[in-house]
């Protein structure tokens, strides 16, 4: 199989289980963001290994994989078979929130906004977080047009939380001091 197909040169692109849509198509973009988030992840998990912080990104890059197929398919029988397969339901968006209050043990309470920055891989997770937030509101601006399960937004909503924290918690790990505004 070639990389290349050429079937994108006129601008567009084919979804998951047929059609094409224009490649500036609000589902294109929708999945074109929550696959450069699963990048920004990957490039913060290369940068200063960190175990226990790594160990949470892993899982959520396979469902980053999962979401952007459900946001690619405009099959409804397909969007569960993809939610199922990745299990992205109630259950994980309670993984997520487990492993903020885990994070938040080891971290002060808030007392003032965290300006981004610090270690390189507590920067690399604010990037990770302010792409989450851009994909979650392209996949609220879809979901307007187009009948979404809604844990799509509640689990991005909740991964961004969980990117800040992982951040902070990155910088407190490795000895750095956090900047406040």
């Amino acid at each position: 199989m070639k990389i290349y197909t050429r079937t994108g040169d006129e601008g567009t692109t084919g979804l998951f289980g047929g059609g094409r849509v224009a490649k500036d198509d609000l589902r294109v973009e929708a999945y074109g963001d929550v696959d450069e988030l699963n990048a920004v992840l990957g490039m913060a998990r290369s940068i200063e290994l960190m175990p226990r912080v790594d160990e949470v990104l892993v899982p959520i890059q396979r469902d980053l994989f999962a979401i952007g197929a459900l946001l690619a398919t405009p099959n409804r029988e397909k969007m569960a078979q993809h939610l199922a397969k990745a299990r992205i339901d109630d259950e994980r968006i309670a993984e997520l929130e487990q492993a903020i209050d885990d994070g938040e043990e080891e971290l002060e309470p808030l007392a003032a906004f965290i300006i981004p920055g610090g270690t390189a891989k507590a920067a690399a997770l604010h990037v990770a977080r302010t792409v989450c937030r851009r994909a979650e509101r392209h996949v609220v601006r879809l979901q307007h047009q187009v009948e979404l399960p809604t844990v799509a937004v509640v689990y991005l909503n909740r991964l961004s939380d969980l990117l800040f924290t992982l951040a902070r918690l990155a910088n407190r790990r490795a000895g750095a001091g956090e900047v406040t505004w």
